[in-house]
């Protein structure tokens, strides 16, 4: 019920606003849609068609329009075309509006051409705050933190540094952390706006200050940073370069979206897809992002099939061996791909260490061993109740037992070697974890069968 009001009020925002726009009541659409959460805002600026986003743009100011594009939830590609539909001017002053982080994030995903333009536009100020964070290498500490923050001296009173948070807050993209730099701009320590309130107003800012602050490195990898500010339940973390000089802050709103793209990147290549982070305009576009992998696995397939080739002569003396392949596949290709969800997920959130990365592979192969002994026993029963064979049942058995276990083990074992390498765990991808389980599968099974051949 609840969803559905929700969805209920989005159609009705959607509707007076298109109204109003419709009939050029200038006031009363800006009263009206001003009055909306940004969010609401942005919704309604995302489904709307280029003429109506070419009225919006003339009703509302660059930072009105700043406001709406902090809170918008667009593709990587989409922000090219539509900053081209705004006047050059236009765009400029709304980037100087937005948050730092979020206005580089935002040029990021435009052309050269483009960001230069709005560059030279922009007030010089806004612009070299901008170019500052452009030149740091993407999914760092300082591709993601802003310069918008509050610092006071520590020689200075809570007196004066309320002043200077008074002063920077209507910039300041949190104002709870006050952070506490020395002469040199080093990083000294940190208060809060509840410490500030609470002393009394003569008090040094050195007697109050928490001197045990946790930073990040400016080179840091976003996800680290994002596990950090997890483990710590921080609002911001500090940003430094080697000598401690204070660069940024990165907030807890900043780390949600980090999460967010390292959770798709990770889903994208568990599932061999290079990018799933929106829905593709086009089928062609999609399958250029999955045809890549497509291609590598069926040249994986097609040794798959050279390996069964090489077993013709079995499978043509007991044909009835043949019917159990898919079986033993499946299975194989499955408990891999369960044991290098866990793996992956393990590194992901920094669960696995390097002492207990022995243990998940001790884990994983009792757990292999186990479920492989339960699920060949089970098979032995199936096949003799259904074809009355036996020793063909042992050997499916045996082989669905060995399988599994070596699959089990495999699909643990990859991604914490690729890992080693300093490689992604990700890609690792299932298809490819079950394409070489089907493999592994297929030569235990047909090399058992060929070895007991004349038992059979």
């Amino acid at each position: 019920m609840m969803e559905e009001k929700v969805v209920r009020d989005e159609e009705l925002n959607e509707a007076l606003f298109t109204e109003l726009l419709i009939r050029g009541d200038v006031k009363e659409f800006r009263d009206e849609f001003l009055s909306h959460h940004p969010y609401d805002q942005a919704s309604f600026y995302e489904k709307a068609d280029s003429g109506t986003r070419q009225l919006l743009y003339q009703y509302l100011s660059p930072k009105e329009m700043a406001d709406l594009f902090e809170a918008i939830e667009l593709d990587d590609d989409d922000y090219e075309d539509l900053f081209l539909e705004m006047d050059a001017r236009y765009a400029s002053d709304l980037l100087s509006y937005m948050y730092t982080d979020d206005a580089v994030d935002i040029l990021n995903e435009l052309n050269k051409e483009q960001v230069a333009t709005y560059l030279t536009i922009m007030d010089k100020e806004s612009a070299q705050q901008i170019k500052d964070l452009l030149h740091y290498e993407e999914y760092t500490a300082g591709s993601i933190m802003t310069t918008e923050f509050v610092a006071v001296p520590k020689n200075s009173t809570v007196r004066s540094a309320m002043n200077i948070l008074r002063n920077a807050a209507p910039n300041a993209e949190t104002i709870y952390y006050v952070f506490v730099v020395d002469d040199d701009k080093k990083l000294s320590g940190i208060v809060t706006l509840r410490d500030l309130i609470l002393a009394e107003e003569d008090t040094l800012i050195s007697a109050i200050m928490n001197e045990r602050v946790v930073s990040v490195s400016v080179s840091e990898d976003q996800e680290e940073v994002a596990r950090m500010i997890k483990d710590y339940d921080f609002l911001a973390l500090p940003v430094v370069d080697f000598q401690q000089h204070l660069l940024g802050i990165i907030t807890v709103d900043d780390i949600i979206d980090v999460l967010e793209e390292e959770a798709s990147d990770d889903y994208s290549k568990l599932a061999a897809v290079s990018d799933m982070d929106t829905f593709d305009k086009s089928s062609l576009t999609a399958a250029k992002k999955r045809l890549p992998w497509l291609i590598l696995l069926t040249f994986l397939g097609m040794l798959t099939a050279n390996l069964m080739g090489m077993f013709e002569a079995t499978l043509d003396q007991v044909a009835l061996l043949a019917v159990f392949i898919p079986l033993i596949a499946g299975m194989a290709g499955n408990s891999g791909t369960q044991a290098l969800a866990v793996a992956v997920r393990g590194i992901a959130t920094g669960d696995i260490e390097e002492e207990s990365k022995m243990k998940l592979l001790l884990r994983e192969a009792g757990t292999g061993l186990i479920t492989g002994i339960v699920c060949g026993v089970v098979v032995v029963g199936l096949v003799y109740f259904w074809k009355g064979e036996l020793l063909i049942g042992m050997l499916v058995g045996t082989a669905v037992m060995s399988s599994i276990f070596v699959a089990t083990l495999a699909g643990s074992f990859i991604p914490l070697l690729i890992h080693r390498m300093k490689i992604d765990p990700a890609v690792a991808s299932g298809p490819f974890i079950t394409t070489l389980n089907d493999i592994i599968s297929i030569l235990i099974y047909l090399g058992l069968a060929t070895t007991f051949l004349s038992r059979l």
